[in-house]
């Protein structure tokens, strides 16, 4: 995978970039804020690696930055002792890694990232009821209304368009959108649905987001 690595020292940059090369990816390292944003943007890459221990950087702001400006990169967060997943997954990353990882540890979580499956052929435009999503140009309507969906919104659309009818847990949710192996004490996934039920339902007479109490939600087309 062609991976950019995120940190302002280089004695951490350093392991962090040669465990990866070990297992055979092609790591760059961005030193500062200002080139990390500049060379997300304007590069084609796997994976961000993003350090939170470094207060240069300021990780989160990079996160946020890079979402609202389109750029739908898998990040990867090293956490700081202490830090908690939700705020570094609220800010659009996808996992985090807390201190004291291995180098195992670190391939496996890279690896799990560079998993997801591609899309296929054909399945490039979805329609459940009267919502139809274009994956290719990143496209969201109901109706004749056209809506603007942050890129985390848009993937968990699309997640649950593609399970359309079924009920989906909040854990199953966090794998699958966020690649989250753990349940982390967030309500990022209630909050992201709040916020996409908003735009998708908010003025149309017919729901289609719901909630199943006790178990998850579920999209689905009116009985």
């Amino acid at each position: 995978m062609r991976i950019l690595l995120a940190e302002h020292n280089k004695e951490t940059a350093s392991p962090v970039r040669s465990d990866l090369r070990d297992v055979g990816h092609d790591v760059t390292v961005a030193a500062s804020g200002a080139d990390t944003l500049y060379l997300a943007a304007s590069k084609e890459w796997e994976l961000l690696i993003i350090d939170r221990t470094a207060p240069e950087l300021d990780a989160l702001g990079i996160v946020r930055t890079l979402r609202s400006g389109g750029v739908v990169t898998p990040v990867l967060l090293l956490n700081r002792a202490g830090d908690a997943a939700g705020p570094g997954l609220e800010a659009g990353a996808d996992a985090c890694l807390d201190p004291g990882f291995t180098a195992a540890d670190l391939a496996a979580r890279v690896a799990a990232l560079g998993r997801r499956p591609r899309r296929a052929q054909g399945e490039t435009l979805l329609r459940v009821a009267d919502v139809e999503v274009d994956i290719l140009t990143r496209s969201v309507k109901r109706g004749s209304r056209n809506l603007e969906l942050q890129p985390r919104e848009f993937r968990l659309l699309e997640y649950l368009m593609r399970n359309a009818g079924t009920v989906l847990g909040r854990s199953t949710l966090l794998e699958k959108v966020w690649d989250c192996h753990f349940d982390p004490r967030t309500n990022v996934v209630e909050s992201h649905i709040s916020r996409l039920r908003a735009k998708l339902d908010r003025g149309f007479a017919v729901r289609l987001i719901h909630t199943i109490r006790g178990s998850g939600y579920c999209l689905r087309e009116p009985d």
